[in-house]
Parts: C-alpha cells; sequence; structure tokens
C-alpha cells in the first residue's frame, strides 16, 4: 500500500504539505496542491481515514438510529438526511432500532464507540436510556418524529396541527361520530395526536365516547383488529381518523372486509399521505408530513450542533398540509 511519504517524495514535498492538502488544516499554495493531487491520483494513495479521524478528532460521518426503515414515511426522511449529508462530504451509517428500547441503547452506544461525529435518534416509546446516554456522554445529538426531550435539537411535524385539520375537515361533513386509531403507545406522537383529538372535538362542541378512542395499535394488524372494534358497536363511528400510514392500512383492510364501502358507509382520512394513496378507490384524503423539509433540516441542526455544542437547543414544528380527495365524499 502506498505511504504519505511515498506520496511526498513523488511530488518532491514535505510529508506536512501532504497532509495539509489532505486535511486542509493549514494554507497550502495553489500550485502545490496541484501537484500533490495529481501525484496522488497517479500513484493511486488511498488516505487512512481512520488515522486522519484521530488528528482532526472528526470522522465526517453521521449515525442514524431510526424505527421502521421499510415504513414510507422514515425511508423519506432518511433519503433527505443523507442527500443533505452528502452535500458536506459526510457519511451516514444507518441502524434500524425496532423500536426496541434495549436494541436502541445498544446502537447508540456502538455509534458512539465509532466515533460519529453525532447521531440523528427516532427514539422509541420507552427511550429514557438511550436519551440520558446521549446526554451524559455530551453526544451531538438531534430527535426527529417524536419530540420528548428539550435537553436536545428536536424536529418533527406539529401534530397538533395535523390533527385538528382532519376534524375540522370531517366535521365539516357533518359528521360527530368520529372515531381515531392511534399508533404505538408511549410515543410522543401518539399522545400529541391523542390530547388534540380530544381538544378539538370538544372545540367542535362534540363528545368522545372513550370507546371511539383506540390506542395501541403497533402495526396493521393490530389496526384491522380495532377497526373492526370500532364498526362492530351497536352506534359505530361514521367516520374513522388513521393516526398514521400503517393504521390507514389497517383500517381500509377491516373496512374491505366488512363489505363497507368508502364515503357511502363510512369516511376515512388520516395522517402521513404516501406515494399509494391516490391508487386506492376512492383517494384517500391525507394530512402530508413534509418528509424532506424534516430530514433535510435535521441533517443542518446536527451538523451546527457539532460545530457549536452550546448553542441554545431548538425544537421545531413543521406544518402539516391537507391533501383534500375523496374518502369523505362530496363536499357537504
Amino acid at each position: 500500500m502506498t505511504t504519505l511519504s511515498e506520496v511526498a517524495k513523488a511530488a518532491g514535498v514535505s510529508v506536512s504539505t501532504v497532509s495539509h492538502v489532505l486535511n486542509k488544516t493549514r494554507y497550502v499554495s495553489p500550485e502545490k496542491v496541484k501537484i500533490v493531487t495529481e501525484t496522488i491520483e497517479a500513484i493511486g494513495y488511498i488516505p487512512n481515514v481512520v488515522a486522519r479521524s484521530l488528528k482532526r478528532s472528526s470522522t465526517d460521518t453521521i449515525g442514524l438510529a431510526i424505527s421502521a426503515i421499510s415504513n414510507p414515511y422514515f425511508s423519506d426522511i432518511i433519503c433527505a438526511i443523507e442527500a443533505e449529508c452528502s452535500k458536506r462530504n459526510l457519511i451516514v451509517l444507518l441502524c434500524d432500532t425496532q423500536d426496541d428500547p434495549e436494541r436502541e441503547l445498544q446502537l447508540v452506544q456502538h455509534l458512539h464507540q465509532r466515533r460519529v461525529d453525532g447521531i440523528i435518534l427516532a427514539p422509541s416509546g420507552n427511550a429514557d436510556k438511550s436519551l440520558d446516554y446521549l446526554a451524559e456522554s455530551n453526544i451531538a445529538c438531534v430527535l426527529v418524529d417524536r419530540l420528548s426531550d428539550e435537553r436536545f435539537d428536536q424536529i418533527g411535524t406539529d401534530n397538533a396541527a395535523a390533527i385538528r385539520m382532519l376534524v375540522k375537515h370531517v366535521v365539516a361533513f357533518k359528521h360527530r361520530r368520529v372515531g381515531i386509531i392511534l399508533g404505538q403507545p408511549g410515543f410522543a406522537t401518539t399522545l400529541e395526536r391523542a390530547n388534540a383529538f380530544r381538544s378539538e372535538m370538544t372545540e367542535q362542541g362534540i363528545d368522545v365516547p372513550s370507546a371511539f378512542i383506540s390506542d395501541g395499535n403497533r402495526n396493521t394488524a393490530d389496526a384491522t383488529a380495532s377497526t373492526h372494534r370500532l364498526l362492530a358497536m351497536p352506534e359505530p363511528p361514521t367516520a374513522i381518523l388513521a393516526s398514521n400510514n400503517l393504521t390507514m392500512i389497517g383500517a381500509m383492510r377491516a373496512i374491505r372486509e366488512r363489505g363497507l364501502r368508502v364515503p357511502n358507509d363510512i369516511a376515512i382520512l388520516g395522517i402521513d399521505d404516501f406515494e399509494w394513496a391516490d391508487y386506492f378507490e376512492p383517494r384517500l384524503t391525507l394530512v402530508a408530513q413534509p418528509c424532506d423539509e424534516i430530514g433535510r433540516r435535521a441533517a443542518d441542526l446536527l451538523i451546527k450542533r457539532i460545530s457549536n455544542g452550546r448553542a441554545p437547543r431548538q425544537t421545531l414544528r413543521l406544518p402539516p398540509t391537507l391533501r383534500v380527495r375523496e374518502s369523505c365524499g362530496e363536499a357537504a
């Protein structure tokens, strides 16, 4: 393997000059930069990234610990984070926490041991150990989607605004028996959406039976079962809000299994627009979360935090967008 000394000898410069060109640690004249660069290309020198990182106290790597990588919502955020980091010549190390608090802690520790410059985390429902470790280790960190700890920079959707949009839309269609299929318990997003639903329904002058609020739905199968329970009630909801894309798929499955038509027999709408929403029949009314912006700004927040660890922490809630289609029916 070619060494730094061999590059210096071939280029006719000192080893320190080659090092400064590679690491950008000191000014080197354009002429010498050109000579060193051309020599490196000619003899095929590959820099020792580990050795460089030890000298610079930086590895140019970002850890991303996130759940449900196969979920289109998180996939879009991941792609945006990776694209933004790529612009800054940063490598992203991706880990799937599977929403398991113990696995999450292990992955955070592994990323730390690999000397990543910072970590972007979508915390699990019981992430206290991971968050305490990050804080106590003074690791630059940004939380995405689940905004639960002001010790860190955080960015996600304004969940209360998303629910208010949906409730106002469905009430405009004269629905007063409205149920909601919530996501996994313990998540900040689940709690925020549940509270916003109760608050906005009260604001609209509508009482919500506790049985109309279904939580604890970890996957599409849970959401399907929850929807069946709602629809089997003596006086079932005439409209259902699905609080994320997985609960929407589960709810739609239950509606089809019971032979009901949307929106004639029941209206449905929810949070998380996705590529195939237009392919449902009828097309689904959904709130779109700004995934690209969440990802880009999460990366930017982390890079700024790495540069200045003492800056005030920020919690950013980005506005969602209501995309009206046909699953609530014709305009009231």
